[in-house]
């Protein structure tokens, strides 16, 4: 019979979320076992591949505290401002225009900015390490796991290895969560019919620290201020949506002319640009499960809800959870509470699902109200736009949101 080995949580899923968040609880004194079916290592890329993630101020904060931050190995590129627009493929921005300045979100964010860039890569390699030397830590990975829960305690049955007894399991597989659809936990799901292309670009200007989301008829385009590196000291990242066919079409493209088409939507504000790493996609759809959690479950990250990239938060939604769970968890733990407690459980749903839903809400509606050529609508949204832009506190709103810390 295998060994049993006792431990608070057990989280399923090693990704930016879940090896954050086990980090973060193994700080706040948890045991913590870690269960992912891949190895860790092959997931670090030992090359720039154009992948990477906006990490919003809140989230920043998040992985401080786990221990992350200062284990990056590649510098983060700050996101002093964004500006909105509107347009059409090939044609000049409309001269209405939000101008989002990090400086104006309040003076109790005096010195912070919006976000930070982060290479896929980077934030990889520093879980890798964070997971490796922090204490009361268990990694299993590769492993298959077998998860048995009851009202008393969870068991996972590590293949080849010991069997876990956890207070908690913490599903944060992704989007087609086994746990999730084990227990029996409904999603909604809403196909935008778009495909998101992202990478990133070599260009000519700097940008200094300004990102841009421009919306176009078919899906909004979104430029991201990365930090240099080595041969590329001007370098930005893209989130590019297109319907499904025509993303079909661009990423068959050359470099040379893919690289083309994207600054016919982005603009010349960066002169010549060209791509750098590779270039990948992705089809767009909302998911949000009907509860986030079950006897002795909670969901996490892309396992709980899935939204439009418009406003660059769907991993920042996700370290939300991260925090969430941290602080409920570290608490119980400190208590000398149960951490799978239905309770606890009902706790974290009722701080999550409202700020989940609500951020899914306006990027589904924000999609909508953009993507589209509508001449009536579009009207409309320049108005608005620019009547944001004239109204500083709506606009400190959505920057502290932006920020999260909203």
């Amino acid at each position: 019979m295998s060994d049993v080995v006792e431990v608070d949580v057990a989280i399923v899923g090693a990704g930016p979320v879940g090896g954050t968040l086990a980090c973060l609880l193994a700080k706040r004194g948890a045991r913590v076992a870690v269960i992912d079916r891949a190895a860790l290592p092959p997931m670090e890329h030992p090359d720039f591949d154009g992948r990477a993630y906006a990490i919003a101020a809140g989230s920043k904060r998040v992985m401080e505290e786990a221990g992350l931050w200062n284990e990056l190995p590649y510098p983060a590129g700050p996101i002093r401002d964004i500006r909105v627009t509107d347009g059409k493929v090939g044609r000049p921005a409309s001269r209405l225009f939000l101008h989002f300045d990090s400086r104006d979100a309040g003076e109790d964010l005096e010195g912070e900015v919006f976000g930070w860039m982060i290479e896929a890569r980077s934030l990889r390699m520093a879980i890798n390490a964070a997971l490796d030397r922090t204490d009361n830590l268990l990694v299993f990975a590769p492993a298959e796991a077998k998860v048995r829960r009851n009202d008393e305690h969870a068991e996972i049955d590590i293949a080849g290895g010991p069997t876990l007894r956890a207070a908690l399991v913490i599903a944060a597989e992704g989007r087609q969560s086994p746990l999730r659809q084990a227990a029996g936990i409904r999603v909604t799901r809403l196909p935008y019919h778009q495909t998101g292309m992202v990478g990133s670009i070599v260009h000519e200007k700097p940008h200094n620290g300004s990102a841009l989301e421009h919306f176009l008829p078919a899906g909004p385009f979104a430029q991201l201020p990365m930090e240099g590196i080595a041969d590329a000291p001007n370098l930005s990242a893209f989130v590019w949506t297109e319907r499904d066919e025509m993303a079909q079409r661009m990423m068959a493209l050359s470099d040379e002319v893919f690289a083309r088409e994207l600054r016919r939507r982005m603009g010349d504000h960066l002169g010549e640009v060209k791509l750098i790493g590779r270039r990948w996609s992705y089809p767009l759809s909302l998911m949000h499960a009907e509860r986030y959690h079950d006897t002795r479950l909670a969901l996490a990250g892309d396992a709980a809800h899935g939204m439009h990239p418009i406003a660059g938060q769907g991993l920042n939604v996700g370290f939300r959870d991260v925090g969430a769970l941290g602080r409920l968890i570290g608490d119980a733990i400190e208590a000398g509470e149960d951490v799978g407690s239905p309770a606890l459980l009902r706790r974290y749903q009722a701080e999550r699902r409202p700020d989940t839903t609500a951020m899914l809400a306006a990027t589904d509606v924000i999609d909508r109200l953009f993507s589209n050529d509508n001449p009536a609508l579009r009207l409309v949204r320049d108005v608005g736009i620019a009547a944001v832009h004239r109204m500083p506190r709506l606009k400190r709103m959505f920057m502290r949101q932006a920020m999260g810390v909203g």
